[in-house]
């Protein structure tokens, strides 16, 4: 729809394994530090470490408000990340109330901490153990509804869920929203925090993570590498605050990027595993670079979804190089771990502070390209400068949902 009006990204706000705030997640991806290590929560789970936001994230601090005990630790994310969001955009509460503001946000998992705490007062103490805000807390459709009531936005509030592409369907449905003229500000991303022993379990089962049988915990996300055996789990949540590009002007406020296009498919192959031939991912790149007025072959960068799974990875760095041969290439999962439905969200924010920065960062414990991934150009070791005039960020999920964000400078 490029007889649409602009869109631009005006705030970002992230709380990840690579640190809490936009500033310092920069600081660490492009450093390319992986974060995985040894839990003790996960001490009698099949796999013992993860990526986990760092420093004894208190949400209640971070934002004044009494939130520990409130509200499910994947909302206490979103609601920090928001809020860093919109102050970056210089948009204070009063005028968060007083515009058309709408919450969209990405999960995969919902409430599930609350959840699984509550399942287990319920066996260990019987239904009087069970917390009152349990199913409050527990929903999936809370995290936009909390923040809806925490930041006093009226507009839409609405959660999508599309596995590991969450969170860039919903950047790609707050596109719509601006467009159509339903909201005039959107703040949207996505949030999961699952790091837990039954979710760990559960992925073991499917054999999709890493056992750290060839590493140690803080090599094992590997993407697009020869060595790679599954991904490393984390948690954590992004949020873009999008608006008209003539509304951020009559502000007088700056933009980081336009999100210029969006594309979505399904496989409709298999609940877990990809399409052998790509077919979906493609074209959802073919769609977003259609709607956003490029061609593939214009792409300068691609953030791909690579999580180091050896088949996803293969299928992936085939789609790259048949749709964006001379792209430059990174995952940041090799940093912070696959974040399940808040992976697309912060990819997407990454991708944006890229195309802003004109810096790449690089692909963490990447050492020899996989098979499939021996022609792209990927940044390996340090983070490299360079000006990107439009770039992609992928992401795909569980039962084939697939996911395209295009960014532009232009």
């Amino acid at each position: 729809m490029t007889d649409s009006p602009p869109v631009a990204v005006t705030g970002v706000g992230l709380v990840t394994p690579a640190g809490v705030g936009r500033a310092s997640n920069w600081r660490a991806v492009c450093s390319g530090i992986p974060t995985a290590g040894a839990l003790d929560s996960l001490a009698h789970a099949p796999v013992g470490f993860a990526s986990t936001v760092p420093g004894g994230f208190d949400a209640g601090r971070l934002t004044g408000r009494r939130l520990s005990r409130r509200y499910d630790r994947s909302t206490q994310f979103a609601l920090v990340a928001a809020q860093e969001a919109l102050g970056d955009a210089r948009l204070t509460q009063t005028a968060v109330q007083e515009a058309r503001v709408a919450v969209v946000m990405g999960t995969a998992f919902g409430g599930v901490q609350t959840l699984e705490d509550n399942h287990a007062r319920l066996m260990a103490e019987g239904p009087d153990a069970v917390n009152a805000r349990f199913l409050p807390n527990a929903l999936a459709n809370m995290v936009a509804g909390i923040l809806s009531i925490e930041l006093g936005t009226t507009g839409p509030a609405v959660v999508v869920s599309t596995a590991c592409a969450s969170g860039a369907t919903a950047i790609g449905t707050a596109l719509g929203l601006l467009r159509s003229g339903a909201a005039d500000v959107v703040v949207a991303g996505g949030t999961d925090a699952s790091v837990t022993p039954l979710q760990v379990a559960g992925f073991d089962k499917l054999r999709a993570l890493s056992r750290g049988s060839r590493f140690p915990p803080a090599q094992a996300s590997r993407p697009f590498d020869a060595e790679h055996d599954g991904f490393v789990m984390g948690e954590g949540a992004g949020v873009l605050v999008l608006e008209r590009e003539s509304d951020a002007a009559a502000r007088g406020i700056s933009r980081y990027a336009k999100l210029a296009g969006y594309g979505t498919t399904s496989d409709a192959y298999h609940i877990t595993s990809p399409a052998p031939d790509g077919r979906g991912a493609k074209e959802a790149i073919a769609q977003a670079c259609r709607d956003g007025g490029l061609s593939p072959r214009d792409i300068a960068h691609v953030n791909a979804h690579a999580t180091s799974t050896p088949t996803g990875d293969a299928v992936e760095a085939g789609v790259v190089a048949a749709t964006a041969p001379t792209a430059v290439v990174t995952s940041t999962k090799g940093v912070t771990g696959h974040t399940m439905g808040a992976a697309g969200a912060i990819e997407a924010a990454y991708t944006v502070l890229a195309v802003h920065t004109r810096t790449v960062p690089p692909v963490a414990n990447l050492a020899t390209p996989c098979k499939g991934a021996e022609d792209l150009d990927l940044v390996i070791g340090d983070a490299r400068s360079q000006t990107l005039e439009n770039a992609i960020s992928s992401s795909f999920g569980f039962g084939g949902h697939n996911a395209v964000l295009a960014f532009t400078t232009a």
